[in-house]
C-alpha cells in the first residue's frame, strides 16, 4: 500500500524514477523497489520524498502506520529472496544436509532434482537445474559480491547422486574456494558449541538494508526485523569463529575428496568383477549345456 501511494504522489508531480533517483542521488533501482514494496524506506527518505512531491506530511504519516518488522512467509518458497540475491552485496550462508545451490556442480544439482522429486521429466529436471546454475553466474564471475559460507560437515559427507557425483562437488568446491570474494569454512561435527537449527541466508543489499531467509517443509520465511537479523548474525559470527580456519576447512574437503575417489574406483572395480563372473557363468553354462545334434537335412 505504501508503495502504490508513494508511486502515485511521484507521478502526480511528473518524475519518473530516473529523475528521483538524480535528485535523492540514489540509484533507480532504490525508488523502484520501495514503490514495489520491496524495501524500507528510511524515515529521512521520507521526508525527502514529500518535500519533493509536495505531498505535506501525507507520506510520513503513511509511514508511521506501516507495520514494517512483519514476518513475512512466501508461499512460492524464494522468489523474493532470489530477487535479493541477484543484488546483494553480500551473502553469509549457513547450509547442512546438502551444499548450498550458489556452490553446486551441474551434476550434483542435476541428482538433487531427480532423486528429490521422481514425478519430475527429464526436460523439467534440466530446466531447474539450468534456473539454479544460473544463480551462480553473477555470484561466482569476476568482482562478484562477498559470499561467505559455512557447510555443515554433513553437506560434504551425506552422499548424493553416487561417489562419482560427490567426486565432482568436492573439485568444484575446491575450484570456488579460490575465487576472491568467496570464502568456505566446515562446521565439523566434533568440537563445537554453537548450533544453527536450520540453514539461512544473510543478506546485505546495496542501500544497507540487511534480511535473514530460512525455509521450512513448504514455505520460506524471510525476515527483516533488525533484532531477528542481529539475532542470527550474532549466532552465524560465533560458529564462524569456532569453525576451523579456511586452509584446513579446505583440507577437511579435500579429505572428502579422496574418500570419494576411492570409493569411486571401488565401485568400478566390483562392476568389473561382476561383469567378468557373470561372463565366466555363461561360457560354463554354454560348455555344460545339453548337446543338440546336428539336424539331417533329406536327400532330394
Amino acid at each position: 500500500m505504501f508503495g502504490e501511494e508513494l508511486k502515485y504522489a511521484r507521478e502526480a508531480a511528473g518524475y519518473t524514477q530516473e529523475d528521483v533517483g538524480k535528485l535523492l542521488h540514489c540509484d533507480r533501482t532504490v525508488v523502484s523497489r520501495t514503490e514495489s514494496g520491496k524495501r524500507k524506506p528510511s524515515v529521512e527518505e521520507v521526508g525527502e520524498f514529500d518535500r519533493l512531491y509536495g505531498s505535506g506530511d501525507l507520506l510520513m504519516r503513511l509511514y508511521g502506520r506501516v507495520d514494517w518488522d512483519v514476518s513475512v512467509e512466501h508461499p512460492d518458497w524464494f522468489q523474493e529472496q532470489v530477487d535479493r540475491e541477484a543484488i546483494a552485496v553480500g551473502l553469509r550462508v549457513y547450509q547442512d544436509s546438502v551444499v548450498h545451490g550458489l556452490l553446486q556442480c551441474r551434476q550434483y544439482a542435476h541428482a538433487l532434482f531427480a532423486n528429490g522429486a521422481a514425478a519430475l521429466g527429464r526436460e523439467e529436471i534440466e530446466e531447474r537445474v539450468k534456473a539454479r546454475l544460473s544463480r551462480q553466474d553473477r555470484i561466482l564471475a569476476p568482482g562478484g559480491p562477498l559470499l561467505l559460507v559455512i557447510l555443515d560437515e554433513s553437506a560434504i559427507r551425506t552422499v548424493v547422486g553416487g561417489p562419482g557425483v560427490m567426486r565432482h562437488q568436492m573439485e568444484h568446491l575446491l575450484r570456488v574456494a579460490q575465487l576472491p570474494n568467496v570464502l568456505i569454512q566446515v562446521a565439523p561435527f566434533a568440537h563445537r558449541r554453537t548450533f544453527i537449527k536450520t540453514a539461512m541466508v544473510l543478506l546485505e543489499l546495496p542501500d544497507g538494508q540487511r534480511s535473514v531467509y530460512s525455509e521450512s517443509l513448504e514455505q520460506g520465511h524471510l525476515s527483516d526485523v533488525p533484532a531477528t537479523v542481529a539475532k542470527y548474525q550474532r549466532r552465524y559470527d560465533q560458529l564462524r569463529v569456532e569453525c576451523p580456519s579456511e586452509r584446513d576447512s579446505l583440507r577437511l574437503i579435500a579429505d572428502a575428496l579422496e574418500g570419494f575417489r576411492d570409493e569411486e574406483q571401488r565401485a568400478r572395480g566390483s562392476r568389473l568383477e561382476e561383469e567378468q563372473l557373470q561372463r565366466g557363468r555363461r561360457r560354463r553354462l554354454h560348455r555344460g549345456g545339453p548337446r543338440i545334434p546336428p539336424q539331417r537335412r533329406p536327400r532330394a
